[in-house]
């Protein structure tokens, strides 16, 4: 059962190799202009202790928003300017589900997902006090908690894909009961786990 002490220590173990939408299509990444921009957003990865072992919160998507709409997704968003990256994960866990910062401390970061989509996100990971979610429902359509050992176990990550523009677009996948975890938070989890398994 990993502790947060042995999360830390792998969170803090170094740099990574940073991961991307186009890991498992770098076919995709070869096509795309030369110079594009990247826009600047962060997610925060909560993670609580109930009963001795540790979950991840996660949230599910409001179903009538224009993009992700029904996925499911860390707090996060865009920086916006003037802010760090850290306290723009702050700010938007705040506003979406309601996790006050003075109930997260910040453990450290993984290196930066670069998506499909052209931004390029960095996943900080808090240890979070007990708190009354407040969800915005306009953006969050249900919080829930995943075992952080299941999460961190490889035999529980797939690779799945489906067609995009055309072309066969493989992605990782992390069934959990009724949710299914995929894209870009799947991949940010795998990168987790193998920081994680590094540490042993």
């Amino acid at each position: 059962m990993i502790t947060f002490d042995q999360l830390t220590q792998a969170v803090q173990a170094g740099p990574s190799a940073g991961s991307s939408d186009f890991d498992l299509n770098p076919e995709f990444k070869n096509q795309l202009p030369e110079g594009r921009k990247l826009r600047a957003a962060s997610v925060l990865v909560p993670v609580i202790e109930r009963n001795g072992a540790l979950s991840v919160i996660l949230t599910k998507r409001a179903s009538q928003l224009k993009h992700h709409a029904g996925q499911v997704a860390f707090p996060g968003g865009k920086v916006e300017a003037g802010e760090t990256s850290e306290a723009a994960a702050l700010r938007e866990a705040y506003e979406e589900i309601g996790l006050p910062p003075r109930a997260v401390q910040v453990i450290g970061s993984l290196d930066i997902h670069e998506t499909v989509t052209s931004f390029s996100i960095t996943p900080f990971i808090a240890q979070t006090e007990s708190f009354v979610p407040v969800l915005n429902t306009g953006e969050v359509e249900e919080l829930f908690e995943v075992p952080l050992d299941f999460l961190m176990r490889t035999e529980n990550m797939q690779v799945q894909g489906r067609n995009w523009q055309g072309r066969r677009r493989q992605y990782y996948t992390i069934p959990y009961g009724p949710y299914y975890i995929w894209g870009a938070t799947a991949r940010m989890i795998k990168a987790l786990a193998d920081k994680v398994a590094r540490c042993g």
